[in-house]
């Protein structure tokens, strides 16, 4: 594969300024996922000022815009009625436990966006892998300078998603789900310790 750059928007802004970047972005399509487009488009220079979340756009040698993954720190409640004994000592370590609500508290990681540009005409775009590879890449550095040792996500359900998260390498595991009303979606929780 061509030599990819990653770069966080926040640097991107830095150098090239706000209304370039927002021009990059603008070109940025998901037809999988009008959601991911919709944010690349409108809310991730703004999420990234307000630091709320940090988008990384993957550029191939040529600067072209391929694909985006977008990261956030949340705190995190799990319920143990759906964790395996094994999770549920992992996250012991790491959590607060409250017994009345059976569940955990956790700060975590959120990958809150994840996704290839449809416009994208590149002969190099990064495989699904690659691109969760490039997104531990980045979580592995934060890790060693602020702590931290879980990651999740949500995605719809869908079982090529579910597939692609939970198989290998990725190991993501279930353990839980939520109803947006506002979307009309069923979301699957999954989570990942590094």
């Amino acid at each position: 594969m061509a030599e990819t750059v990653i770069v966080n928007i926040l640097d991107l802004i830095d150098s090239i300024g706000e209304e370039e970047v927002q021009t990059i972005l603008s070109g940025f399509s998901c037809s999988k996922n009008k959601e991911i487009e919709n944010f690349v488009r409108k809310n991730a220079v703004i999420f990234a000022k307000k630091k709320m979340s940090v988008t990384y756009l993957v550029f191939d040698r040529n600067g072209n815009l391929s694909s985006i993954f977008t990261l956030a720190h949340k705190a995190l409640e799990i319920n143990c009625r759906e964790l395996s004994r094994t999770i549920r000592r992992k996250l012991e370590r790491f959590s607060q436990y409250d017994k009345i609500g059976n569940s955990f508290t956790i700060s975590a990681f959120l990958i809150a966006q994840f996704g290839k540009n449809d416009n994208y005409q590149g002969a190099d775009m990064p495989s699904g892998n690659e691109l969760m590879d490039y997104t531990f890449g980045i979580l592995a550095d934060v890790q060693r300078d602020i702590g931290g040792s879980l990651v999740y996500l949500e995605c719809e359900d869908e079982k090529k998603l579910l597939d692609f998260y939970t198989g290998e390498p990725n190991l993501f595991r279930v353990f839980g789900e939520r109803y947006s009303e506002a979307d009309g979606v069923k979301y699957i929780q999954l989570l990942r310790f590094i």
